[in-house]
């Protein structure tokens, strides 16, 4: 059977209504590349923490929004007004929950900005300003020039050995990075500026990596994009084999 990918959307208003919404790439990328069906999750908080029971990963997407700097211990908001509380509130307790039950967990720009504070580590808020970093930031241009390589990212650990390369370009669309790491976060993937690009949880019973670029962007292109998906795609698709082998 095909395994299926929960998805945390986020809290969009469109006019009068509140929506749940993700950019239907990940969607695609996951059918594409890793074999597997994509569920959007809504943003309800710890009551969605049943659908779990129903998954075989978690795919922790990009958004524009950026994490209430409260939940990391953090007083200052340098973007204010740039937040989504729903996602953090279902997002954040989704992680740890995949996390304790071995469920594959892959988590993607915000995402991986989520698990590092999941995992009890902070954030540089605005990257770019920070002396000796680079403007991480998408730029102007269509998306295709927004979403295009920008720079290297040297690779380690697992990371490494799963998409055959010690060094790839990537693109980069964010503005808030990691800055302190959680406890079991082990750095796998850095830019030439020191920023953290890619982590591996420890410990962890299952897939579960977390990346600050985009491979989901035009996966079928690139062998690395391919390869991350692809052993995403079949860490799901063995957790649901051992599922039904329980049962």
């Amino acid at each position: 059977m095909t395994p299926i990918i929960g998805i945390p959307g986020c809290a969009k208003s469109l006019g009068d209504h509140l929506f749940t919404a993700t950019p239907a790439r990940y969607g695609q990328a996951l059918i594409a590349a890793a074999g597997a069906l994509p569920l959007l999750i809504p943003p309800e908080g710890e009551a969605m923490l049943a659908v779990l029971d129903r998954l075989d990963g978690l795919l922790i997407p990009g958004s524009q929004s950026n994490i209430e700097p409260a939940r990391y211990g953090q007083a200052d908001d340098l973007t204010p007004g740039q937040h989504d509380a729903a996602r953090d509130a279902t997002a954040l307790p989704l992680i740890r929950a995949a996390l304790a039950r071995g469920l594959p967990l892959l988590a993607i720009c915000r995402g991986i900005q989520e698990l590092n504070v999941a995992l009890g580590g902070t954030l540089i808020q605005q990257v770019q300003t920070v002396p000796g970093r680079f403007d991480h930031r998408g730029g102007s241009g269509t998306l295709a020039e927004r979403y295009g390589p920008k720079h290297t990212v040297t690779l380690s650990g697992g990371l490494a050995e799963m998409l055959g390369e010690r060094a790839i370009m990537v693109n980069s669309l964010h503005e808030q990075a990691i800055d302190r790491t959680g406890e079991r976060a082990i750095v796998e993937a850095m830019a030439p500026d020191g920023t953290i690009e890619g982590i591996r949880v420890g410990g962890a019973r299952s897939f579960a990596y977390g990346i600050q670029w985009h491979p989901e962007w035009e996966v079928q292109s690139f062998p690395d994009r391919l390869a991350l998906f692809a052993a995403f795609g079949r860490a799901a698709q063995a957790f649901r084999a051992g599922l039904r082998k329980a049962a």
